[in-house]
């Protein structure tokens, strides 16, 4: 993007730790504010079936993922800064048209597009990361980036409903625009590129190919782009569950975005723990930490909604709090797993970016869905799917055990 000069004075820590949270959020905020506007988007285009409301969170999250595996390698050959405008530029333009859409399968599709979007801040926030810090100091910002991050799922489906009740669900488009117009603003402005000419891949076919094999010869690379997978699908099954469990479920009504915030905040805390314990403790060893007590609260809450059928006021904050655990395991985790899987891969960072960032965030499409649309009036087909993935990524963890951080 040359519209702009480039600026050449690096980015104080601080702020590049808040604008790396905004472009992280980019994703978080697209999900988690249309989550109050399922039931009128089931209610308007889809009332025979109400569950293909979830859809419209599945084929973002596909969109964002396979949106990766092209900005990585434009991102290596071009620089970080063009790759990134050109993601916002396809999600102001999706925003744009979804906005419009007059039946599902266009606003699936238009979903998908700024799905696709969506995956140029992501991707170049990996990479940008990776140019500047490695190891556990990597690990270190992720996390900070996280806590910052955490607020979005907190704010965003209290901004969504307000958004909805007072301007109709497709405003929830204008403000998507919006929000990436000033966030790619300031990324253009204050952003130095830190991905040099000399450094570059060309945009050809067999270097990316080259640096897609350097990325799937690596075991360590492959075995936590595993765990990233299993930890992403329990989350995306939460996210798809988490509005028809509160509401339909636990009876909450319009206070759900109060009770989701309310999840997001009591777990805000978990990156800023990260980034001091990962220092003394090493990322392989907190994350299993994580995954291992993940599995173990699942099943103790699991067992008990089986046996006990909890109701009213008990049912809801057994729930809250269950739910308050899942975001603070991934809050101590996602940055640790993703500096694990990036760290054999300095030298084609883009492009292994855009593959940890992409074939989890697809792959993970198979559990999630599957787990959502099993709803059944309680949350036991959520718990079970995350006492399996839990465990699953324990394992994998634990394979590891002997190589260092």
């Amino acid at each position: 993007m040359s519209i702009l000069p480039t600026p050449q004075k690096p980015l104080p820590m601080g702020e590049f730790i808040i604008l790396l949270a905004a472009l992280f959020s980019m994703v978080a905020f697209s999900i988690d504010s249309i989550l109050p506007a399922l039931p009128e988007i089931a209610a308007h285009m889809v009332p025979d079936n109400v569950n293909r409301a979830q859809l419209v969170i599945v084929a973002f999250v596909v969109g964002a993922g396979l949106g990766q595996l092209f900005f990585g390698p434009l991102s290596d050959a071009y620089g970080r800064r063009l790759s990134m405008g050109s993601g916002f530029v396809l999600y102001m333009l999706a925003s744009a048209a979804a906005y419009s859409a007059q039946s599902i399968e266009a606003l699936l599709f238009w979903r998908f597009v700024q799905g696709l979007g969506a995956a140029g801040p992501r991707t170049n926030a990996m990479a940008l990361t990776r140019d500047l810090y490695e190891g556990r100091t990597m690990a270190k910002v992720n996390s900070m980036a996280f806590t910052f991050f955490v607020l979005v799922p907190a704010v965003a489906p209290m901004l969504g409903q307000w958004i909805i009740l007072g301007f109709g669900w497709r405003h929830l488009f204008t403000t998507y625009a919006l929000v990436a117009f000033v966030i790619l603003g300031w990324f253009l402005l204050r952003q130095p590129e830190t991905h040099p000419v000399e450094k570059r891949r060309p945009l050809r076919l067999r270097p990316v190919l080259e640096a897609f094999v350097i990325v799937f010869k690596s075991k360590v690379t492959l075995l936590y782009m595993t765990v990233i997978l299993l930890a992403f699908a329990q989350l995306m099954a939460y996210l798809s569950s988490a509005q028809q469990i509160f509401v339909d479920v636990l009876g909450t009504g319009t206070s759900f975005p109060f009770y989701f915030a309310l999840v997001t905040i009591l777990s805000a805390g978990s990156g800023a723990i990260n980034s001091v314990l990962v220092l003394r403790i090493g990322m392989r060893r907190l994350a299993l930490i994580g995954f291992a007590a993940q599995a173990v609260l699942a099943v103790l809450t699991l067992g008990y909604w089986a046996i006990m059928a909890p109701g009213g006021p008990v049912a809801l904050w057994l729930f809250v709090c269950w739910s308050t655990t899942l975001f603070f395991v991934n809050g101590l985790s996602f940055g640790n797993l993703n500096a694990l899987a990036m760290q054999p891969l300095g030298h084609v960072a883009g492009t292994a970016a855009a593959v940890i960032g992409a074939v989890p965030t697809m792959l993970s499409v198979l559990i999630a869905a599957p787990i959502g649309q099993a709803f059944n009036g309680t949350p036991i087909p959520l718990l079970i799917g995350v006492v399996i993935c839990s465990t699953l990524s324990a394992i994998l963890i634990q394979i590891d055990r002997h190589n260092p951080d």
